[in-house]
């Protein structure tokens, strides 16, 4: 990803608390030689490795799965995003351009078929999704239909090897421009534009 300096994001910390908030990413590879993506929800262990591990797991019916293990890990998370106008600015020599927040993982990956790691995966992953629930739903891993529902997953485990996050968030313009910014996207009030206009707002402080 080409990050330039102001917006690169090395913290490990905040690296992974991005993947945790924003966790529903795009796994990517090849498949028969073609581009291929798969959208999972993703679990961070941080304390698995050098930059942590990510686990998930894909439907056996995806083919996406037969090939992961042969080739280098990668996976994107995308976070709130919004256009940002010139008009905004009150500056000359500006053009529009789009605010974003993301971090991509490269890594190995290995693949997980026994059904025991297979129930405790999702075990954990309803557990992590769950806990927000006013009233979570009870998983019962010794329920007879979740070794069916086992045997139809192709779980992995993605150590990470390398952790990039950018956050382009205006850093290279003036505070008082980029308070500006932070003025306009708090008016227009969608979920994305005040989740920048929040972000914009850390850098500043």
């Amino acid at each position: 990803m080409y990050i330039p300096s102001s917006f690169a994001v090395r913290d490990l910390a905040t690296l992974h608390d991005f993947i945790e908030r924003h966790s529903f990413g795009l796994l990517l590879s090849q498949v028969n030689g073609e581009p291929f993506g798969t959208h999972i929800p993703f679990l961070v262990d941080r304390d698995r490795g050098e930059f942590g591990t990510l686990l998930g797991h894909v439907a056996r019916a995806n083919p996406h799965w037969r090939t992961l293990a042969d080739q280098p890990g990668f996976a994107v998370f995308s976070g709130p995003h919004a256009y940002i106008s010139p008009t905004w600015y009150q500056a000359e020599a500006v053009v529009p351009t789009w605010n974003y927040t993301a971090v991509h993982a490269y890594g190995r990956i290995t693949l997980v078929e026994d059904e025991a790691t297979l129930i405790d995966l999702l075990t954990r992953t309803v557990a992590v999704y769950e806990q927000i629930m006013p009233a979570p739903w009870s998983f019962d891993p010794a329920a007879e239909y979740v070794g069916r529902m086992a045997a139809q997953i192709v779980g992995f485990r993605f150590e990470i090897t390398k952790l990039e996050g950018k956050f382009k968030l205006n850093q290279n313009h003036p505070p008082e421009r980029r308070e500006r910014v932070i003025g306009e996207l708090d008016t227009r009030g969608t979920e994305n534009e005040r989740a920048i206009a929040d972000a914009m707002r850390q850098t500043l402080a």
